[in-house]
């Protein structure tokens, strides 16, 4: 079996380690907005969400999304009400600076009841 010639090896872990810290940046950020879906969700499909004004739906969202870090603003949930159902909708942008780039992650959680 033949040798792999040494810069293969450096150059195989010099993609790991850029691989490694690119996941180090971006999976923290998915996973919150993943709670954040989980939070929007539960909450939806609270019963109790139903009787609560908009204003206060819409407080809970950013006062958990604020507890994550998440940049959402008030103008960017959107509660929507019909004769049987709710709708929690939550729209935000984070921007992460990396080495030589710069990339805006585009989130979209909602959920509804039924």
């Amino acid at each position: 079996m033949p040798s792999v010639p040494k810069w293969r090896v450096i150059a195989a872990v010099l993609i790991l380690v850029v691989l490694a810290a690119l996941a180090s940046q971006l999976i923290p950020i998915y996973l919150n907005n993943m709670r954040l879906q989980q939070y929007v969700e539960e909450t939806a499909r609270d019963p109790g969400s139903t009787s609560m004004p908009d204003v206060v739906l819409r407080a809970m969202v950013l006062n958990k999304a604020s507890q994550m870090g998440l940049p959402v603003r008030m103008d960017n949930v959107r509660v929507v009400r019909s004769a049987d159902a709710l709708r929690i909708d939550v729209r935000y942008v984070v921007r992460v600076d990396l080495p030589f780039y710069t990339v805006d992650l585009h989130f979209y959680p909602g959920a509804g009841s039924r």
